[in-house]
């Protein structure tokens, strides 16, 4: 499957009951709306796909792994609508990520920042290089990683989302991230990432779907009122891109 225009890439392949989700944008892999919408639909088709048994995520290049939002369409945000809208796709995504029946392993290869870290979160399993190092930037602009909370501190636990959160120009090691439970492993170079991905994903497809399946179900015990929470949590985002001070920041990364 493959799905490719200006709004960025998405790419998906099956083989041995994996299936790899690609995805690309050309600004640092950072999510317009129409891109997570696109993602998120694969994982709800993925995830009723019987010959898929387990899903790998990565992104395109060896830069960053992703940049988050897309700053051009949050200054494009003219009011508390089009605000919601936008950062509900994230809620949509993370969701999607949560209910799939299939287990999802992340392949984590650059930098993370904002809503990228909550895919990165929203992951069953992630392995990581050393260079991906995490940071939550969010009130740095105005506004607050709401949205990806509760998939972040599910992962890491309140506390650590704490400090990454009110340390918002500080990045976090990779290191640090596998400390707190968002990485499985680092790795120092790309090759021994992807082999490392290759090898746990070739294991864990072989197991019996129907048990993976029910493991995926209690991971997520607990998450079910995700539905309605995160789209609360895209409305204050969505007001809060509309101030001026959010406005200015984001003017000032643009230049």
């Amino acid at each position: 499957m493959v799905s490719e225009n200006p709004a960025g890439s998405l790419f998906t392949t099956i083989e041995n009951k994996i299936a790899t989700v690609i995805f690309g944008h050309p600004s640092s892999n950072s999510f317009p709306r129409e891109l997570l919408d696109r993602l998120t639909t694969e994982f709800n088709t993925l995830s009723a796909d019987p010959t898929v048994s387990l899903i790998v995520i990565q992104s395109e290049g060896s830069g960053a792994f992703c940049a988050g939002a897309s700053f051009e369409e949050l200054l494009a945000v003219s009011n508390e609508l089009e605000g919601t809208e936008f950062f509900s796709g994230f809620a949509h995504l993370i969701n999607a990520m949560r209910s799939c029946s299939k287990l999802i392993v992340g392949r984590i290869h650059g930098k993370v920042v904002g809503g990228g870290v909550g895919i990165a979160s929203a992951c069953d399993y992630a392995m990581a290089t050393k260079s991906a190092s995490i940071k939550l930037s969010e009130l740095a602009i105005g506004i607050g990683p709401f949205v990806i909370e509760p998939a972040v501190s599910r992962k890491i636990g309140r506390t650590a989302m704490a400090e990454m959160t009110l340390a918002a120009h500080e990045w976090k090691t990779a290191d640090w991230a596998a400390a707190r439970g968002l990485y499985a492993n680092t790795f120092e170079t790309n090759e021994e990432l992807d082999k490392a991905i290759n090898d746990f994903s070739t294991k864990l497809s072989s197991y019996n779907p129907e048990a993976l399946q029910e493991m995926k179900k209690v991971l997520w015990e607990g998450s079910q009122h995700w539905d309605a929470l995160l789209l609360e949590r895209a409305a204050i985002s969505g007001k809060l891109v509309l101030s001026d001070f959010t406005k200015n920041a984001l003017a000032q990364f643009k230049k």
